[in-house]
């Protein structure tokens, strides 16, 4: 997988989910990152422009890491290098790649990113409790059946075979299968869907095909690239992590954060982007319930922009926008009796 790759539009950085704004924990199942929302199960954005002559992509993978590190900051995400090198021979190799953190890192952002470097359409399957084959890869169409039925019968003709492709429901797993330029498939939160939506989901990346029974077997007709997220809420089987690249991703260091809240948020001066940063490091290091993620900070950094171009002093645009940063009750009650030590410098 080498060649070239387009040219990223110049510092746009994701401002849903990513980082890198947040994970997307309440998106309705099928939507875009990208595009923000979609169907409610197998939505997609179209990520990749025009489709090339004879149905391959007009654009293959970054040729190596640091043509991949530059298309990746172009885009607004900045990468450290240990998730730089995972995507690269996510890549290189033709391996899942499974995404683990705390959520607000990133993960979800990732594959939006990689779909735009590499000129893939994006198909999102986001995933919940319940979950089923049925849901993530293919359904009949029941309702058009019937009608095809009644009208059949109403003409005096023959209902035919109710089995065929015009009836069958495309879910996020099939698409991925038949795009022809291939796609970037991102398997979201795989850690909400049960263990036995798992175990399916071994057969389908080890071999990236399925079977209809009333069609036969579909193989795809380019390998997808699948990027997987998990927020540990439950521990993965080994069986899946084998079959996949792992990478954890962390909270970042002072320097990537200041960077990603600099390319994020217009008017945020060096100074007051430092002493945000601290601050957020120090929230980080108190024993929350939920620490926040890139995605908090950098919503918080614009509202506390937007209320000191309206007059107030930063430190108390800071606090008074920390509802961007903290969202449980008890963290909020925490973090007031800290505000001074936490702020007084900012």
């Amino acid at each position: 997988m080498s060649g070239g790759f387009p040219s990223a539009p110049g510092g746009s950085f994701p401002a849903a989910d990513g980082a890198f704004p947040a994970d997307g924990s309440s998106s309705a199942a099928g939507s875009s990152p990208a595009a923000g929302g979609g169907p409610a199960l197998g939505g997609e954005s179209a990520a990749g422009g025009e489709s090339a002559a004879g149905g391959e992509s007009a654009v293959a993978c970054p040729p190596d890491e640091h043509a991949l590190a530059a298309a990746l900051e172009r885009e607004g995400y900045f990468a450290d290098e240990g998730l730089r090198t995972a995507v690269h021979l996510a890549l290189r190799l033709d391996r899942p790649l499974l995404l683990e953190g705390e959520p607000g890192v990133g993960k979800t952002e990732v594959a939006a990113v990689l779909s735009r470097v590499v000129g893939r359409e994006l198909i999102r399957l986001q995933c919940f409790e319940g979950l089923d084959a049925g849901q993530a890869l293919y359904e009949w169409d029941y309702p058009k059946q019937l009608l095809h039925v009644r009208v059949a019968e109403s003409r005096g003709q023959e209902v035919g075979d109710l089995y065929r492709e015009e009836f069958l429901l495309r879910r996020p797993l099939l698409r991925a299968l038949e795009s022809d330029r291939g796609a970037v498939l991102l398997i979201d939160e795989i850690d909400r869907a049960d263990s036995e939506f798992e175990a399916f989901l071994l057969e389908f990346l080890g071999d990236f095909q399925i079977t209809v029974p009333e069609l036969g077997t579909i193989g795809a007709r380019t390998p997808p690239i699948v990027v997987l997220t998990s927020n540990r809420t439950r521990e993965l089987h080994d069986a899946l992590k084998r079959r996949c690249l792992y990478h954890w991703i962390a909270f970042p260091e002072v320097d990537r954060e200041r960077a990603i809240l600099r390319a994020a948020v217009p008017g945020l001066e060096e100074t007051a982007a430092e002493g945000l940063v601290r601050a957020v490091q120090r929230v980080r290091e108190l024993p929350l319930l939920k620490r926040p993620g890139i995605a908090e900070s950098v919503e918080w950094a614009r509202g506390a922009v937007t209320l000191a171009e309206g007059g107030s002093p930063w430190p108390v645009a800071l606090r008074r926008a920390l509802g961007l940063l903290i969202k449980d009750e008890e963290d909020t009650r925490l973090l007031a009796g800290h505000a001074e030590e936490l702020f007084g410098d900012v």
